[in-house]
């Protein structure tokens, strides 16, 4: 139930290593304006459904479906929250659930630790946050990534985000650190809105920077074009490397973090050790044929792209719901939602300490759904 796409021997390791242990789950909020224009992405039906997105999933996953929740799940032009793959894997392995607010427009209607940042503005402007505010949150990210290890009990951390926009400040990113990744991100939609990303993208980084990516600091790339969850993470994943294993759970997003971690590592000498990190997803996002995830993954390896850089094991669940009752489910089979919420890595999460197959998994996700849909219905 999990396929290994790049450094199979190491990702078989980390597969066998941690087996049968249960892990922690972290979830970072983040909010970038990116997430406002129209058309970017089909996390939340409207530009003002998407300002709540990520309070609205943080909410279900803390709670579960019968729960009256102050932000409830925005509509989306087709599919349903992955939320609904992470809370019944959580749900299932009693799981720690630790929520970070990592910079928002409005605090969460759950226990959330703040980390005192702030939402971005888009990143066309060039000037999506403060440079003190990018310093502020790696250091919260290194001490908290420290924590959540310590809590781990030899176990792994999985460290998911829900950010609006992600995938377009996620292109940003990669795109500043000089790997190629023009056409190659994910999107929510089934068809990926390249262009659009990458006109954004161009703007940001060209009212920024006139040196060459590879002369760029990570930290002030970060500031230009950014959004909140990726430093943070980058400083989590960091840090708890050193002593328990890393699940990036994301797609191009986590791919990003992934290669932000590796230049901040190299720019403000932090030890880390990449063979306990592993980037877990889902198959829709891993063989998006309107992306390149694999190639993108392959990319931040190449030493002429990104010096010292790393290609990570690039994990992803087998989850099908191709025979799934419900079209909201089956919307994902047609290229719609693909991945959020930490939901691949949730699912190979069961599959490593539950052994659950595809038919197991289903059942839990579709029961989620089943909940939610009763308790709207009362």
């Amino acid at each position: 139930m999990i396929n290994i796409y790049t450094q199979i021997a190491q990702g078989e390791a980390w597969i066998a290593k941690y087996r049968d242990r249960l892990p922690v789950f972290a979830c970072i909020l983040g909010f970038t304006e990116t997430g406002l224009i129209p058309g970017i992405s089909a996390a939340g039906l409207t530009p003002e459904d998407r300002k709540y997105t990520a309070c609205a999933d943080a909410e279900f996953l803390y709670y579960g479906a019968e729960h009256q929740p102050k932000y409830p799940l925005p509509p989306l032009t087709a599919g349903a929250s992955p939320v609904l793959i992470s809370r019944a894997v959580v749900e299932a392995l009693k799981i720690p659930v630790y929520l970070f607010n990592a910079g928002l427009p409005q605090p969460p209607a759950v226990p959330a630790i703040n980390l005192g940042g702030f939402p971005a503005k888009c990143l066309s402007q060039g000037n999506a946050m403060e440079l003190a505010t990018v310093h502020h949150l790696l250091e919260q990210g290194l001490l908290w990534g420290s924590q959540l290890a310590a809590n781990s009990q030899q176990g792994y951390v999985i460290f998911s985000e829900c950010v609006v926009g992600g995938t377009t400040t996620a292109l940003a990113i990669l795109t500043g650190l000089g790997i190629p990744a023009e056409g190659k991100v994910n999107s929510s939609h089934p068809v990926c809105n390249h262009e659009q990303k990458w006109e954004l993208v161009q703007a940001g980084l060209e009212k920024t920077f006139s040196r060459t990516p590879a002369s760029v600091d990570p930290l002030q790339l970060v500031a230009a074009v950014g959004d909140p969850m990726q430093v943070v993470v980058a400083g989590m994943a960091i840090a708890a490397s050193r002593s328990c294993g890393v699940l990036l759970a994301g797609g191009t997003q986590m791919l990003a973090v992934y290669a932000l971690m590796n230049a901040i590592a190299q720019t403000y000498t932090l030890a880390w050790q990449p063979e306990e990190v592993v980037v877990g997803t889902t198959r829709w996002v891993a063989e998006d044929p309107t992306g390149a995830t694999v190639e993108l993954a392959l990319s931040l390896g190449k030493e002429d792209i990104i010096k010292g850089g790393k290609t990570p094991p690039l994990l992803a669940t087998e989850l099908s719901f191709t025979d799934s009752r419900y079209p909201q489910l089956q919307a994902y089979e047609q290229g719609f939602v693909k991945e959020g919420m930490g939901a691949g890595g949730a699912a190979i999460a069961a599959h490593l300490s539950l052994d659950w197959q595809q038919n197991q998994l289903l059942e839990a996700i579709e029961k989620q759904l089943e909940r939610l849909s009763r308790f709207n219905n009362q």
